[in-house]
């Protein structure tokens, strides 16, 4: 068989994307076939429109608290149909600006709109659009076909006009009362998002806390926050029932014991319970790929269980991060194209979620190491002690890292705080390069910034490495006899 092209990728989203560029890039002839429209849930469903919505609701937000600037509190006034106009035309300028569809056929990628569905190993069938009915053969295939929101099995539900981060965007008018169903990374930030516009919200959740995967001391005080600008939390409660009654929704939540239930009334209803792999009509049984729930199983080259078949991103059920999705994808063609030994990064993940204050995390948590016994020390500096942000009144928050007491070596960070998404950048360098707290507590930062409180964190290493017999020593010198400072403290902050 001679195939028509060395490379087929089926999915446009980020992963998609980046593995036809970097396949084309290389040489292969590229295909790649998208069921909609290219950009993928990122851009139209993600990252790009809650990012606009949660920028025009901290507006909204400093507008009313002005006061703490010494301007004056004002309640902000807004169209909310404006707002989500706003968000619209954001969507369209980002892909606009990318120029998607012609900047990879300028590549010489063959962008091919329509469902493809393996017939064997080798080959796809299209299902729909204007190559409907043809069949397309590849030597390899990269599956990034990405997520869609989970809808729980909930009784009534079916009858009730809930949201999912797929239709979010589209409403015209604030929901006075928003249910959110779910406390992961979607669920707080449309919940603080649609608090700041002036909904009231309340987040359901049957876990005991906020962002599970997040430090649960971090996660606490983020709680707090959110609870102190008017988000009601219903937490260790499952809902158990949900219906239209007179133009409002009714939803029904228990606890461990079904006789203490509650009823909630709202008018919108957000469902923000994960996300599944869509795979739905690719037909991988006729390839003979192997899949379980949670995706499409690969090893950590992005293989799946047939060699010429590769897959990346959301689809393969771990690390839903548009990030991830550009990292798998290039692994996986590399691998498939090149024979290159890369493998798939999972040490050193960074995420954050977009809250105000935003909460970030890279390498390892507190929690993974210690049930795995690992030697370490926490070093912890508060956002109170960084000048920058004291400036800026953005004081809730803390840096902790995790690290080998006797050399500095980084093993993890935790991030709540202003910008905390963009100070992690430094660490997951460092987590990467296996630089040490000693290395960044010597590197000059400038002032005043918030990255400067990272220096600061790494400077706690420093203060726990001196010795009671140094300090001694260095009175004797300098002939001081004051009290000795307790530097064994974990919390003492300099």
């Amino acid at each position: 068989m001679n195939p028509q092209y060395d490379m087929v990728v089926i999915g446009g989203g980020s992963a998609g994307l980046t593995g036809s560029g970097i396949a084309a890039s290389l040489g292969a002839k590229t295909a790649m076939i998208e069921a909609a429209k290219l950009g993928g849930d990122c851009t139209w469903y993600g990252c790009v429109p809650s990012k606009a919505l949660i920028k025009a609701a901290k507006t909204a937000r400093t507008i009313s608290t002005a006061g703490k600037y010494g301007l004056k509190d004002t309640t902000p006034k807004f169209n909310f149909a404006d707002v989500i106009r706003r968000i619209h035309t954001t969507r369209e300028e980002i892909y606009e600006e990318a120029d998607a569809p012609h900047h990879f056929e300028n590549l010489g990628i063959d962008v091919i709109h329509g469902r493809a569905s393996f017939v064997d190993k080798n080959t796809v069938k299209l299902e729909n659009g204007e190559y409907g009915g043809k069949t397309i053969t590849s030597r390899f295939f990269l599956i990034a076909t990405g997520s869609s929101p989970v809808v729980p099995s909930i009784e009534g539900l079916q009858d009730v006009p809930y949201l999912t981060n797929e239709t979010i965007f589209d409403l015209k008018e604030l929901p006075e009362h928003l249910i959110v169903v779910g406390a992961g990374p979607i669920g707080m930030e449309m919940a603080q998002s649609f608090r700041r516009f002036g909904s009231q919200v309340t987040v359901i959740d049957f876990m005991d806390s906020i962002l599970i995967r997040d430090n649960n001391e971090l996660t606490k005080i983020l709680q707090e926050s959110l609870s102190c600008e008017g988000i009601k939390f219903v937490l260790n409660n499952g809902v158990k029932q949900v219906e239209k009654k007179n133009g409002s929704i009714s939803v029904t939540v228990a606890g461990k014991e079904e006789k203490n239930k509650a009823t909630i009334n709202g008018d919108a209803i957000l469902l923000s319970v994960g996300r599944k792999p869509n795979i739905n009509g690719l037909n991988l049984e006729a390839a003979g790929v192997e899949i379980k729930r949670s995706g499409i199983v690969v090893n950590d080259r992005g293989r799946t269980s047939v060699k010429n078949i590769y897959a990346c991103g959301d689809v393969t059920g771990s690390f839903q991060f548009t990030h991830m999705s550009e990292h798998t994808a290039k692994v996986a063609v590399s691998n498939a194209l090149l024979k290159l030994p890369m493998k798939i990064d999972t040490k050193y993940v960074p995420w954050c979620t977009y809250t105000d204050p935003e909460l970030a995390h890279a390498g390892a948590t507190e929690n993974e190491l210690r049930q795995k016994g690992v030697s370490f020390e926490v070093y912890k500096f508060p956002y109170t002690k960084v000048d920058r942000a004291l400036i800026d009144l953005e004081t809730t928050g803390w840096i902790k890292v995790y690290a080998k007491k006797w050399n500095g070596r980084i093993l993890g960070v935790d991030i709540l705080g202003a910008h905390a998404g963009d100070m992690l950048g430094e660490w997951v360098l460092a987590l990467k390069n296996k630089i040490t707290l000693r290395q960044m507590a010597d590197t000059i930062h400038p002032y005043p910034t918030y990255s400067l409180g990272n220096r600061r964190a790494a400077d706690q290493w420093y203060v726990r490495k001196q010795s009671v017999m140094m300090v001694k020593w260095i009175q004797r010198i300098f002939g001081y006899r004051g009290p000795l400072p307790d530097l064994s403290d974990p919390e003492r902050i300099v």
